[in-house]
């Protein structure tokens, strides 16, 4: 008996294990943060943590340089044509068109951009590398039909007449008259935005000739398109399909033809 309060004294009395006590009171307090201030049991212990926290960072540095130069590289690979040919993989062409007619802004420059369309003094600034990624894009996508140097033999064709050129393109339409009558077309519905065998050749892309038809000839006439044919005219055999037609319909042997000056597109 005397043994076992003598145990049990020494355990409620004793400094040491008062001390002892305090100290872990104060460690489970404080939790991790008391833990944090022990130092690692030896050398190796530390060297080892050292090193796996500078491994840790490096392969982080690593990460974000790659993420860097991958987001680099896209920006790199992007265009401003991406838009456009994403139309015409879809064979949206009346959306393509539309695109055509903003890019052609956009590489005219800032002054273009600004105004909201160019003026055809600008277009001898447009680089030839622009204006070819454009029309390559509508040749490929329409089987050689459309685009601007198709357009540009087409108008070669007829001596640089623009009145044939827009009949031959089907920018005018016959109309039911006795005379033999011409009328442009109106924008966007009566034009043809369906690539078939009925489409006529060299129909697109739009140009706008609202204040005349200097930007269409500037355009035609850039050195991204000049090719060593450039001379070739039209031959007798190769007359405008829409007014051999009217011709032989009205039965008349003279052009008595009438166009309504009207550019709505």
């Amino acid at each position: 008996m005397a043994t076992t309060n003598s145990l049990h004294h020494h355990h409620h009395s004793s400094p040491s294990y008062t001390h002892h006590r305090n100290n872990l009171h104060c460690q489970s307090h404080f939790g991790p943060t008391s833990l944090s201030l022990k130092q690692p049991t030896s050398a190796a212990t530390f060297s080892l943590i050292c090193s796996a926290s500078s491994t840790s960072s490096s392969t982080t540095a690593v990460s974000a340089v790659s993420t860097t130069n991958a987001s680099a590289t896209t920006a790199e690979t992007a265009t401003i044509f991406d838009v456009l040919e994403n139309h015409f993989v879809n064979q949206n062409f009346r959306q393509a068109d539309e695109e055509t007619r903003r890019l052609l802004i956009q590489i005219s420059g800032e002054a273009a951009v600004k105004r909201g369309y160019v003026f055809f003094s600008e277009v001898k600034t447009i680089s030839p590398e622009d204006l070819q990624a454009i029309d390559n894009l509508w040749i490929k996508h329409s089987d050689g039909r459309f685009g601007y140097s198709v357009q540009r033999k087409i108008w070669l064709k007829v001596k640089k007449d623009f009145t044939r050129f827009f009949v031959k393109v089907e920018w005018m339409k016959l109309l039911d008259t006795e005379v033999v009558q011409y009328n442009y077309r109106a924008f966007p519905d009566e034009f043809k935005w369906e690539l078939n065998d009925e489409t006529p050749l060299g129909h697109l892309p739009l140009t706008n000739a609202l204040r005349g038809t200097q930007l269409l000839k500037c355009v035609l006439s850039h050195p991204a398109f000049a090719t060593a044919d450039d001379n070739s005219g039209e031959t007798e055999d190769e007359l405008n399909r829409g007014v051999a037609v009217a011709k032989e319909q009205a039965g008349v042997g003279a052009d008595k033809r009438v166009f309504k000056t009207n550019y709505s597109f």
